[in-house]
C-alpha cells in the first residue's frame, strides 16, 4: 500500500512494503499530476501492477481556484437562474469600499430555467412537461458543454423531476450531476453552488482518477476533505468532496502521531510549499457541514481546517504603499524558489536559507541541492526598496509568514473561545518545523511537538486513513418524538446500505447526528443522536453562543449519517537506535529574532530516544527542517518524536 499526497510543490509517497516503511519526496508535475506519482513509484521500486495507491490530490481544488475547470451549462427550476449570482447577503469585506465577489463558474447564457415546481413538503405545484425536457436537451447541447449540473428547487424533497431529466441527458453521454444524489439538503444557494462547483472539476477528475488506476492495478482510493477515503468511481463522479483533500490527510496524520505521544489537545500547524492549513483537535477530530474554497461555497462535510497563503514557497513583495507581503502567490514546483535553481522571486524558503536556518547539503538527504547565493540574488531588490541589509529583509520576510499563520491560529482559537496555551502546537510539512517555535512564542504556546517524517505526514496520514461515506436528508420537523426520528433513520439507512455495499468494507461503524436549531432560528448546530439529543443540544448551543433556552421548541433540520471502517493502521518505523550523545554535524551562524547565534546541526536519523539538547539548535532529515531558537530546549520522545519546550 501506498499513501500519496500531490502538494503544489512536492509530491510526497510513503510506502509499505512487506511492513517496512519506504518515503520519497518529488517535485509535483503540473501538468500531469499522476507523473509525479509514477515517478515515485518507480524511485521506490515498487511494481505499478501490485500496488494499492491511497491518494490525496489537489486536482480539483487547482482547477477551482485557477479557473481552469470545465465548461458547465446549469439547469434550474425557471426563475432560479440567478441564484448562484446573487448568492447571500453577506459581505465577508465589511469595509471594503469595492468589494468584488468572484465571478460565477457559469456565465449567465449557460443557465437554463425549465419550467417545473416543486414545494418543500414534496408535492408537485408544476409538473414537467416530457416536451419540456426534450427541448431542454437541444438547448443544452447547443452549448457544447463539458460536463452538467441540474439544481431544480426543492429536489432533495422529491426528485422525481431531476431523474426525469437526468435519465434524458444521460442518453446523450454528458457528464452530469445531479443534486439530489450530491447534496440532499435544502439551501438553494449552496445545494446549486456545490453542484456546480461539482460539474466545474469532474472531467478533469474523471480523467486524472482513470489515468491514475492504471498506473496502480492493486487498487485506487481517495481522500476527501473528511478524513476518510472513498473509492475511485465515487470520488470521480463527486469530486467536489476531495477538495481539501491533502490537508484533511495532514490532520489525519497529525491526529495519529499526537495519540501514539500520549498529547492532549492540540493545534495542527500544516506548512507545505504553497500554503499553511491549521486546525484544531480536542479528542475527535472537528467537522464541519460546509466549508468555502475562493469564496464558493462547498456544503460537503469537511474536517475543520483554516488555511492561509503562507507557505514555503509563498512570494515575497512590497504593495502600493510600500508594506512587505508574503504569499498568497506562490512559487510553486515549477519554476520553484530561486535557490531550486530556476525562479528568480524571493520566497519563504529562499529567506530561511540566507538566515542559516536551513543547511544548503541536507534537502531531501543531500538529493536536492540549493544554491544560497540565488536566494541572496533574490532579495537584494526588495532588500534596497526597503532600505535595509539581504539579512534583515530575509528575517522581514519570515516575521510577516509567521504573522499570516499566528493569524490563521487565532482564528480558530481566540476567536472561538479558545486559549492557545491549553494546546501543543503538532508542526509538520516541509516548513512546518522551521517556524514552529516562533510562532508558538507569539502565541504563548509552551510546547511543540514534531513527529516523525514531518514532511511526508499528509502521505502518512492517507495511508491510515479509513474509509468515510457521508449521506444527509432533510427533514424539517418542530420537536419530532424520538420514534419518528428512529423510523426517518431506518428509511435513510436502507439507501446507506446499499451504497455501501460498493465501497466493500470488511467492518462497518455507523454514526448518526442531527443538525438541531430554535424554531425560527436561520443556523443549525450538529449533535449526536441518542435519547438526550435535546440535552446535548441546550449544551452545544450554551458553549457556542453563550445561551440556551429549555422552554423554546427545536426544529430538526437533517438527519446525518456517517459509515466508517475499513482501516488498516501501517507498522510504526523501528526507534532509531544512536549513541545518546550524537556528534553535530556541523556549527553555523544562524539569524534568529534575538540576533545571531552559532548553532549546532544534526541529523534526526543520530537521535536516540531520550536525548536532549538546549537550544539554538538545528534538526535535518529527508524532508524537513526543525529549527529550535535560543530559550527552548529539545527532547525526543518515547516515540522518536522532537519535542520542544520553552525554558
Amino acid at each position: 500500500m501506498i499513501g500519496v499526497d500531490t502538494g503544489g510543490t512536492f509530491t510526497d509517497l510513503v510506502a509499505l512494503v512487506g511492513g517496512r516503511i519506504r518515503v520519497a519526496k518529488l517535485h509535483s508535475t503540473r501538468d500531469d499530476p499522476g507523473r509525479a506519482v509514477r515517478d515515485g513509484l518507480r524511485a521506490l521500486a515498487i511494481d505499478r501492477r501490485t500496488a494499492g495507491l491511497h491518494y490525496g490530490t489537489t486536482v480539483a481544488t487547482n482547477a477551482l481556484l485557477e479557473r481552469r475547470g470545465a465548461r458547465v451549462v446549469l439547469v434550474t427550476t425557471a426563475g432560479f437562474e440567478d441564484v448562484i449570482e446573487i448568492g447571500r447577503q453577506v459581505r465577508p469585506s465589511l469595509y471594503d469600499l469595492e468589494p468584488r465577489r468572484p465571478p460565477p463558474l457559469v456565465p449567465r447564457t449557460r443557465r437554463l430555467g425549465v419550467a417545473e415546481r416543486i414545494l418543500a413538503d414534496g408535492r408537485v405545484e408544476r409538473r414537467l412537461d416530457r416536451r419540456a425536457v426534450v427541448r431542454l436537451v437541444e438547448a443544452v447541447l447547443r452549448r457544447r458543454p463539458d460536463a452538467v449540473a441540474v439544481s431544480l428547487l426543492h429536489s432533495y424533497a422529491a426528485p422525481r423531476h431531476e431523474r426525469l431529466i437526468g435519465r434524458a441527458l444521460a442518453a446523450r453521454g454528458v457528464h452530469l450531476t445531479l443534486s439530489h444524489r450530491l447534496v440532499r439538503e435544502h439551501r438553494e444557494y449552496e445545494r446549486t453552488a456545490t453542484v456546480v462547483v461539482n460539474a466545474y472539476v469532474g472531467p478533469a477528475m474523471t480523467r486524472h482518477l482513470g489515468t491514475l488506476a492504471r498506473a496502480a492495478s492493486g487498487g485506487l482510493r481517495v481522500m476527501q476533505s473528511s478524513g476518510g477515503l472513498v473509492t475511485a468511481r465515487t470520488a470521480a463522479a463527486e469530486p467536489v468532496r476531495t477538495i481539501l483533500s491533502g490537508p484533511a490527510g495532514g490532520v489525519v496524520g497529525a491526529v495519529a502521531a499526537a495519540r501514539r505521544a500520549g498529547l492532549g489537545p492540540i493545534v495542527t500547524l500544516d506548512m507545505g510549499g504553497t500554503s499553511t492549513d491549521v486546525s484544531l483537535v480536542e479528542g475527535r477530530l472537528a467537522y464541519r457541514a460546509e466549508t468555502s474554497i475562493d469564496g464558493l461555497p462547498v456544503r460537503v462535510p469537511a474536517l475543520d481546517i483554516h488555511t492561509v497563503g503562507a507557505g514555503g514557497g509563498s512570494l515575497a513583495r512590497l504593495d502600493a504603499g510600500g508594506a512587505l507581503r508574503v504569499g498568497p502567490e506562490s512559487a510553486g514546483a515549477d519554476p520553484g524558489p530561486a535557490c531550486y535553481g530556476r525562479g528568480t522571486g524571493p520566497t519563504v524558503t529562499d529567506a530561511n536559507l540566507v538566515l542559516g536556518r536551513l543547511v544548503e547539503t541536507e534537502f531531501l538527504g543531500g538529493a536536492l541541492r540549493v544554491d544560497r547565493g540565488r536566494a541572496v540574488a533574490a532579495i537584494a531588490p526588495l532588500a534596497r526598496r526597503l532600505g535595509r541589509s539581504i539579512e534583515d529583509a530575509a528575517a522581514g520576510i519570515v516575521r510577516v509568514a509567521t504573522a499570516t499563520m499566528e493569524r490563521a491560529v487565532r482564528v480558530i482559537t481566540i476567536e472561538r473561545g479558545h486559549d492557545p496555551r491549553d494546546f501543543t502546537l503538532v508542526a509538520f510539512g516541509g516548513a512546518g518545523g522551521a517556524h514552529a517555535a516562533e510562532l508558538a512564542a507569539d502565541l504563548g504556546l509552551a510546547r511543540v511537538y514534531v513527529p516523525r517524517h514531518p514532511g511526508l505526514l499528509s502521505a502518512w496520514g492517507v495511508l491510515a486513513a479509513e474509509t468515510i461515506r457521508d449521506f444527509t436528508v432533510t427533514l424539517r420537523a418542530v420537536e419530532p418524538t424520538q420514534a419518528a426520528v428512529g423510523r426517518h433513520f431506518r428509511r435513510l439507512e436502507r439507501t446507506v446500505a446499499r451504497e455501501v455495499r460498493r465501497e466493500a468494507l470488511a467492518r462497518r461503524v455507523l454514526e448518526r447526528a442531527l443538525d438541531v436549531r430554535y424554531v425560527g432560528q436561520a443556523y443549525e448546530v450538529q449533535v449526536p443522536y441518542g435519547a438526550g439529543w435535546r440535552a446535548a443540544f441546550r449544551r452545544r448551543h450554551a458553549a457556542l453562543f453563550g445561551h440556551a433556552d429549555a422552554r423554546r421548541p427545536l426544529e430538526v433540520v437533517a438527519l446525518r449519517v456517517r459509515v466508517r471502517g475499513g482501516a488498516r493502521r501501517p507498522p510504526d518505523d523501528p526507534l532509531p537506535r544512536r549513541a545518546r550523545r550524537p556528534s553535530s554535524i556541523a556549527t553555523r551562524r544562524v539569524v534568529f529574532p534575538e540576533g545571531s547565534a552559532p548553532t549546532a546541526v544534526y541529523r534526526r536519523a543520530d537521535l536516540a530516544v531520550g536525548w536532549a539538547v538546549r537550544g539554538p539548535v538545528i534538526v535535518c532529515e529527508y524532508s524537513a527542517t526543525t529549527v529550535v531558537p535560543p530559550g527552548w530546549r529539545l527532547h525526543v520522545d518515547r516515540t522518536a518524536g522532537l519535542v520542544l519546550e520553552r525554558t
